[in-house]
């Protein structure tokens, strides 16, 4: 068993995806999950960590049976008053027992978080069936925003964690797709596809406010193309972050991988 200053530091970190630069965070939330429903399967899911439940709350609805674990009772809260028909566990991931196995198990921002990552994709892989898919997403420090802030000098290098990244969001590592397939891999499972989510150019407080503030509009010379159909081009800039995030993987905002059981 993991020790209570574990559980401590967890419920001691205050960020969450819908209090920190929310607009931001909300819309590459929702890519987030457009990029899990293309391998998730069947009926069930396990969500390792469910945080507020805010990413939960886009795929339960597909899906016959959700669990989510998470850490911090305080979110958990936030989960069970936005989801109260979905099953919720106040557990470290290390912590969980149970029998159940899931045809879909998810790793969402966890494991730069955790003190020891292979045991906890061990155990996530312990509640995956046999033909079950993990799914896992972790903030990718090579980022095209992280290489342009080296070169500004705003970071000394791409893997530096700020005192945001320590103090708000409780990071302990930070990764890039290889490292990430290492890992994985170290810890006895087999990646079958990975990728990326969304090319973020900017800073997450330097996107959050062009979302809300950007000219968006085409008579204000913003993105808009000039006397053509009026579209919602805020929305039209983040499908077009999201799908060219697909031809440069190692340039998004996040890298994921998709995995198995060895046989």
């Amino acid at each position: 068993m993991t020790s209570n200053s574990e559980i401590d530091r967890q419920e001691s970190i205050p960020w969450h995806r819908t209090g920190f630069y929310s607009e931001y965070n909300t819309i590459l939330g929702k890519y987030k999950i457009e990029s899990c429903l293309k391998y998730m399967h069947k009926s069930s899911v396990l969500d390792l960590a469910c945080g507020d439940g805010f990413l939960t709350s886009l795929y339960c609805q597909k899906f016959k049976r959700v669990v989510g674990v998470d850490a911090s009772k305080k979110h958990l809260d936030e989960a069970r008053k936005r989801l109260p028909h979905v099953q919720f566990i106040h557990s470290l991931i290390e912590d969980i027992t149970f029998e159940e196995q899931f045809d879909n198990v998810l790793l969402l921002d966890i494991l730069e978080h955790v003190k020891d990552p292979h045991q906890v994709l061990q155990v996530a892989s312990r509640y995956l069936k046999p033909e079950g898919t993990l799914i896992i997403h972790v903030p990718n420090s090579n980022a095209i925003n992280r290489r342009i802030a080296v070169l500004m000098g705003t970071l000394e290098t791409c893997d530096e964690l700020s005192p945001f990244d320590l103090n708000v969001a409780g990071h302990r590592r930070s990764y890039v797709r290889s490292s990430l397939i290492s890992d994985i891999e170290k810890a006895g499972l087999t990646v079958i596809d990975s990728g990326g989510i969304f090319f973020k150019m900017l800073s997450t407080p330097q996107m959050d406010w062009f979302l809300k503030n950007g000219l968006w509009e085409e008579g204000g010379f913003g993105w808009g193309r000039v006397g053509a159909e009026k579209k919602d081009w805020k929305a039209e800039f983040c499908r077009a972050c999201y799908e060219i995030g697909k031809e440069y993987p190692d340039d998004c905002n996040i890298v994921y991988a998709i995995v198995k059981k060895n046989e």
